[in-house]
């Protein structure tokens, strides 16, 4: 459980999210690699508000590193779960038409 100060003023506590997406990884001979970043030390995880609004939380394994979220449009969710081999929501089954080909 972590909780976020969004942009905009709102907390969003990721225990009280209605739904979380796991980022896809594949491994590349010698580590697992995030499909959401490309790298094996940055992290994100797509979560879905309990007010149906989509944000990303950001984090990583660097010493040093801070964890974030931020709110992303229901195109740039579609796009996520696209990438990270997801399935897709009817919530955002036309947004992800838009994204994908």
């Amino acid at each position: 459980m972590a909780r976020y100060t969004m942009s905009d003023g709102t907390v969003v506590d990721t225990s009280k999210a209605s739904r979380s997406y796991e980022e896809g990884t594949f491994y590349d001979g010698h580590n697992h690699i995030s499909c959401a970043t490309g790298t094996q030390w940055n992290h994100q995880v797509l979560y879905r508000s309990r007010k149906g609004r989509y944000y990303i939380e950001h984090y990583s394994q660097w010493q040093g590193s801070h964890d974030s979220a931020e709110w992303v449009s229901n195109e740039e969710a579609a796009r996520w779960l696209v990438a990270n081999n997801e399935p897709i929501p009817d919530e955002l089954a036309k947004a992800a038409e838009s994204v994908s080909e």
